[in-house]
């Protein structure tokens, strides 16, 4: 079982140091990967619900909060870090330039030496993409189209796309990804879309804010829709996080028998200085040679 950590990247905590000291430490102490989330605007009032609360409303961010951009910060992380993974937990994919954003993956990928997993989803906040200029109405679909964007730009030497959302016409990207064909694509979300996206389109499924009940509950549903796929869940990466459900040491094994293969941990250190005490605590708690 692999074991990786949320990155925080929200202000006034994400400080260049505070990005490089906290993927020095993760590395050193024997974490898999790193993980960041993103939201380019965040807003004083908003209607759209939060899925993963009971009110409707972010956890822990405020309007003030900000965010990082995901694959700027992963790339200050892989300057300070040398194996551990790189993922994003999770793009907004929709809501982007799929050009740019394939651009991004791939600088990434080249200059960590191959260590990009990228994370997908189809957001949730209607008023983010309506500032962004983009419809907020059939999101997935253009997910899904740009995910085939980003794999003809990755794959292919010259690059040609015609579809309902984007047009691409012998076009050249480089640098390639440095992972064969591309980087792994994760797919967010627990509706049964989420879970139809991930076995039609990824690489993996991540589960986000899980027990090892509630993600078992998800894991049965994920198998039938493979199946319908003509796949099995051994045939995707599945990554968990608990966040801010109660977890200890002992859900790793719980995450395993369940067909899990990396458990995402929320560690927040408020400060530089308390990085290796806290990342010292997680990993002692879920077994990690310190």
């Amino acid at each position: 079982m692999r074991v990786g950590l949320f990155l925080a990247t929200i202000n006034p905590i994400a400080t260049p140091e505070y990005v490089s000291s906290f993927a020095r430490a993760a590395e050193e102490r024997g974490f898999d990967s790193l993980w960041v989330g993103e939201h380019a605007l965040l807003f004083d009032d908003y209607d759209s619900p939060y899925p993963y609360s009971e009110d409707g409303k972010l956890i822990g961010l405020t309007s003030e909060s900000g965010m990082l951009d995901p694959f700027l910060a992963l790339t200050w992380a892989a300057a300070a870090t040398r194996e551990i993974k790189l993922a994003t937990g999770i793009c907004i994919l929709p809501q982007r330039n799929p050009v740019y954003t394939a651009k991004e993956v791939a600088t990434l990928d080249w200059l960590s030496g191959g260590r990009t997993i990228l994370g997908l989803g189809i957001g949730w906040l209607e008023e983010e993409f309506r500032s962004l200029g983009v419809p907020f109405e059939r999101r997935a679909a253009r997910c899904a189209e740009y995910v085939e964007v980003l794999k003809r730009l990755w794959c292919d030497a010259v690059s040609n796309h015609e579809g309902e959302f984007h047009r691409l016409v012998n076009a050249r990207c480089y640098p390639k990804p440095v992972q064969d064909p591309h980087p792994p694509i994760l797919f967010g979300g627990e509706s049964d879309a989420a879970l139809r996206r991930a076995a039609g389109l990824g690489d993996g499924w991540f589960g986000f804010n899980h027990t090892p009940q509630t993600a078992a509950e998800c894991l049965v549903r994920l198998t039938h829709v493979l199946e319908m796929e003509g796949r099995r869940l051994a045939d995707l990466e599945i990554s968990v996080s608990p966040y801010l459900q109660p977890s200890e040491g002992a859900d790793l094994a719980r995450f395993e028998d369940l067909g899990v293969d990396r458990c995402v941990l929320l560690a927040m250190a408020p400060t530089v200085e308390k990085i290796p005490p806290t990342l010292d605590a997680v990993a002692r708690e879920y077994g990690l040679a310190t």
